[in-house]
């Protein structure tokens, strides 16, 4: 089947109605019935303010990425994009052409 890899990237900080960012794309995913989705904490890393973020240092709790991430065919794709853009979610993400299926054993 052919659609997408949807990758969203919060902050772990972020919230959208009381819940945070990440949690909350996971379970409007799921309501869409979209088939998965995974969130992945960053260890590191720097966005367009050029501000190094790392897992260490404790006062920096919160300003770290998770990846939100999915992957879905083409309609559910855009549904997922157009309920954020309603949200007015201010979130970096990358949607890239997938190729995907099940092998079974």
């Amino acid at each position: 089947m052919d659609g997408a890899f949807l990758r969203f990237y919060v902050h772990e900080g972020d919230r959208l109605h009381g819940k945070p960012a990440w949690e909350w794309l996971l379970a409007r995913a799921n309501e869409l019935g979209i088939r998965g989705g995974s969130a992945f904490r960053a260890m590191a890393g720097f966005g367009q303010h050029r501000v190094l973020h790392e897992d260490r240092f404790f006062e920096l709790a919160g300003t770290l990425t998770v990846e939100v991430e999915f992957i879905v065919d083409d309609a559910e794709a855009q549904r997922l994009l157009d309920i954020v853009a309603q949200e007015k979610l201010r979130v970096f993400y990358a949607r890239i052409p997938a190729s995907f299926g099940v092998i079974e054993g």
